[in-house]
C-alpha cells in the first residue's frame, strides 16, 4: 500500500500537486521545465489574446488606471536615490557646510515620494484585486453555467477532478494573472529602464561596471532558484500524497473499509511514512543551495564594494562628478535592479503559463452541447396526451462506442399510453437503461423518433419536457443536508404539509418522524446515515413532491435487500397510481403487476405482453423468471 497514496489524485485525472498547475498567474515552486511541458499541452485557441482582452473589456476604465499606477509607481521607485544624492551633496556635505533648509526640503520631498508610492501601491492592489476577482467570478459562473448545459455523456466520459480543476485552479488563476503577470511585466520593465537611466545620469563609468557584473549575479540567483524549485516540486508532490491518503482513509467509505479489514494500523503507518518523507524534503529544501545563497550574498555585497573602489580610482584620477552623494545614490539604485531584472527574465514563461491557463478555460467554454433546444422548440402543448410515450423505429449508439460495435438500441418501437405501468426487462447490457435515458432526452436517439405527448422530444423545450417527468435511479443521490432540504430540491417553496404528504405517499414519514430531529435530520455525505431503503424512499418522496405525470424508475430496488425491496416496492406501487410509469427492472418480481412488459435482448424488443402472457409464451422472460425463482432469497 506504500505507493498508493496518490490514487485519489490520479483517479481525479490530475497530477500530484494541484491539478493543471494553471491555478497561478506566475510559476510558483515548480520546475520550470515541467511548467513549460505543461504549457505545451494546453489546447490551441484561435485569437487567444483577443478573447482574453474581451474578458477584461467591461473593466477597461479601472484597468487603464491600473496600468498608469504601475508605470507611475515604478518610475517613482528610482526618485528617492536621486534625492539621496542631492541630500548628501547639497544638504549634508556642501563646501560651505551643512545646509539645513535644503536638507529639510529634500527630506520632505523623499517622504512625500514614499507616501505617494505607498498610496499608489494600495490603490493599485485594490484595483487589481477588484478587477481580477470580478473577472474570475464572472468567468467561473459562465463556465459553471456552460457545464450545466452539457449533455450527460460529457460527464460520463470526463473525470470530475478534471472539471473541478478547470473551475477552481484554472479560473482561480485569473485574478493572479492580472495581479502578478501583467503588473510584474509592466512594473519590472519600467523599473529596470528607469533605474538604468538614473544610473547613467549619475555616472556612466560606474554604470558600465554594474552592467558587466549584474548578469553574473542574476545567473547565480537563477541557479539557486532552479535547484530549490526541483526540491519544492518533490515537496509539493509529497504534500499531495498526504492529502490523497487523508481523502482515501478519512472519508466515510475509507474508514468503513479500513475498519472492515482491520487495516487502521496499516493506514497509520502509510501516513507516518509519507509524513517522514515530507519532513525530510522540507529540511532538504531549506538547506539546498545554502552555499549558493552565501555566494550570492557575497556577490551582492561585493558590487557596492567594487563601486567604492572604482569611485576612489576615478576621484584619484581627477573626476569631479563622483561625489559621496553619487556613490550612495548609485549603489542604492543598483541594489534595486536585481529582482526586477530576474522578473523580466521570467516574462516569457509567465506569459506562456498565463496563456495556457486561459486556453484551458476557453477549451471548455468552446464545447458545444450535443443536445440543445431547437430554435423553434415549443412547450408541451396544453391538452396534449401527457404521459403517452412512443418510440418509433428508434436506434441508438453511445457517442464513444466503437464504429463496428452493435447499436445499444436497434429499431425499437413501442407505445405506452397515459397511466400505464410499462416495464423493461432483459439481460444486463441489453439496452434497458438506455430507454430511460431517451425518454427525458438525456441522450439523443441516433435515428427514429421518440415522442412525448404526441410531439417529437427534439421539438420540445427540454425544461418543459422535464417538468412532466420524474426520475428515480438505482443510485440515489442525497446532499449532505437535512431531509427537508433534500426533499425541497424538487420544490423549493414546498410547505411542511406538502413535505409530509409526499413522505407519507412514499411510506417514509413514520421513519422520519422517529428520528430525534425529524425532517431536520442531517442525512450525511451521500445519505450515509440512512439505510438503502430509507434513501430510496426519500428519493421517491422527492419525485412525488415534484408531482410529474411520468415516472421513470431505473432499477430502483435492485440494490436493496428483500425486506427493504418490499417496503420500497410498496411505495413505488402507490407512487405509480395515476401516472405513466417506465420501470427498468432487474428483479422480475417487482413488475409482475405491470400493464405491459417489454423484453429487450441485444438492443431489440423480442417479447411484449403481461406477466401471464410472457410466462405462457415460454420465451426469454419465462426463462429469466425461472432462473430468479430458483435463486435463494436475500
Amino acid at each position: 500500500m506504500g505507493g498508493g497514496g496518490g490514487r485519489a489524485a490520479r483517479a481525479a485525472g490530475v497530477p500530484p500537486g494541484g491539478g493543471h498547475g494553471g491555478g497561478r498567474g506566475r510559476v510558483g515552486a515548480a520546475d520550470e521545465d515541467a511548467q513549460r511541458a505543461l504549457n505545451a499541452e494546453a489546447p490551441k485557441i484561435p485569437n487567444l489574446l483577443g478573447r482574453i482582452a474581451g474578458l477584461f473589456r467591461a473593466h477597461r476604465g479601472p484597468l487603464i488606471t491600473v496600468v498608469v499606477l504601475v508605470l507611475v509607481g515604478a518610475a517613482l521607485s528610482v526618485v528617492p536615490p536621486l534625492l539621496t544624492q542631492r541630500a548628501f551633496d547639497d544638504g549634508l556635505f556642501p563646501e560651505t557646510g551643512p545646509d539645513l533648509p535644503v536638507l529639510g526640503g529634500l527630506v520632505a520631498a523623499m517622504i512625500v515620494v514614499f507616501v505617494v508610492s505607498a498610496l499608489i501601491g494600495v490603490w493599485q492592489t485594490w484595483l487589481t484585486s477588484r478587477i481580477g476577482n470580478r473577472v474570475m467570478g464572472e468567468l467561473r459562473v459562465r463556465l459553471f453555467t456552460h457545464l450545466q448545459a452539457m449533455e450527460l455523456s460529457f460527464f460520463t466520459r470526463t473525470k470530475t477532478g478534471v472539471i473541478q480543476s478547470r473551475l477552481q485552479n484554472d479560473v482561480g488563476g485569473v485574478a493572479n494573472v492580472l495581479t502578478n503577470t501583467v503588473s510584474s511585466v509592466l512594473g519590472n520593465t519600467v523599473t529596470v529602464i528607469s533605474a538604468f537611466v538614473a544610473m547613467v545620469l549619475l555616472n556612466w563609468q560606474l554604470t558600465l561596471i554594474a552592467v558587466v557584473l549584474m548578469p553574473f549575479m542574476v545567473i547565480a540567483q537563477r541557479r539557486v532558484g532552479q535547484v530549490r524549485a526541483r526540491i519544492a516540486a518533490k515537496t509539493q508532490e509529497s504534500l499531495s500524497e498526504m492529502t490523497a491518503i487523508t481523502q482515501e482513509t478519512l472519508s466515510v467509505s475509507g474508514i468503513l473499509l479500513s475498519k472492515s479489514f482491520s487495516r487502521q494500523q496499516s493506514e497509520i503507518d502509510r501516513y507516518a511514512d509519507e509524513n517522514r518523507n515530507q519532513i525530510r524534503l522540507q529540511v532538504k529544501q531549506q538547506m539546498t543551495g545554502q552555499w549558493f545563497f552565501a555566494m550570492v550574498n557575497i556577490f551582492l555585497s561585493s558590487i557596492p564594494a567594487i563601486v567604492y573602489l572604482l569611485s576612489g580610482w576615478l576621484i584619484t584620477g581627477g573626476a569631479t562628478d563622483v561625489t559621496a552623494g553619487t556613490i550612495v545614490a548609485f549603489t542604492t539604485v543598483q541594489g534595486r535592479l536585481l529582482f526586477p531584472l530576474m522578473g523580466l527574465m521570467r516574462v516569457a514563461l509567465d506569459l506562456q503559463t498565463s496563456g495556457a491557463l486561459f486556453a484551458r478555460i476557453f477549451e471548455y467554454l468552446d464545447l458545444k452541447p450535443a443536445i440543445t433546444d431547437a430554435s423553434d422548440a415549443v412547450d408541451v402543448p396544453p391538452g396534449a396526451p401527457v404521459g403517452r410515450i412512443e418510440f418509433d423505429h428508434v436506434s441508438f449508439r453511445y457517442p464513444d462506442a466503437e464504429a463496428d460495435a452493435r447499436p445499444t438500441l436497434d429499431d425499437v418501437s413501442f407505445t405506452v399510453e397515459p397511466g400505464q405501468f410499462a416495464a423493461f426487462v432483459g439481460p444486463s447490457g441489453a439496452g434497458k437503461t438506455t430507454v430511460s435515458y431517451l425518454v427525458p432526452r438525456l441522450y439523443e436517439a441516433s435515428s427514429g423518433s421518440v415522442r412525448f405527448a404526441g410531439v417529437d422530444v427534439r421539438d420540445l423545450r427540454r425544461e418543459s419536457l422535464m417538468e412532466h417527468i420524474g426520475i428515480v435511479s438505482q443510485e440515489t443521490y442525497l446532499f449532505h443536508a437535512s431531509i427537508a432540504e433534500n426533499l425541497r430540491y424538487a420544490k423549493p417553496d414546498a410547505s411542511d404539509a406538502e413535505l409530509e404528504a409526499a413522505a407519507r405517499a412514499a411510506n417514509i414519514h413514520e421513519t422520519i418522524a422517529s428520528f430525534p430531529d425529524g425532517y431536520d435530520t442531517l442525512v450525511g455525505e451521500r445519505g450515509y446515515r440512512l439505510s438503502g431503503g430509507e434513501k430510496q424512499r426519500i428519493a421517491i418522496a422527492r419525485v412525488l413532491l415534484k408531482d410529474p405525470e411520468v415516472l421513470v424508475l431505473d432499477e430502483a430496488t435492485s440494490a436493496l435487500d428483500t425486506i427493504s425491496e418490499r417496503v420500497v416496492q410498496s411505495a413505488i406501487d402507490d407512487a405509480s397510481k395515476g401516472r405513466t410509469t417506465i420501470a427498468i427492472a432487474h428483479r422480475l418480481t417487482t413488475v409482475i403487476a405491470a400493464d405491459v412488459i417489454f423484453v429487450i435482448v441485444a438492443g431489440r424488443i423480442t417479447e411484449r405482453g403481461t406477466h401471464a402472457d410472457l410466462l405462457a409464451a415460454g420465451g426469454v422472460y419465462a426463462s429469466l423468471y425461472a432462473q430468479q425463482a430458483e435463486q435463494p432469497a436475500d
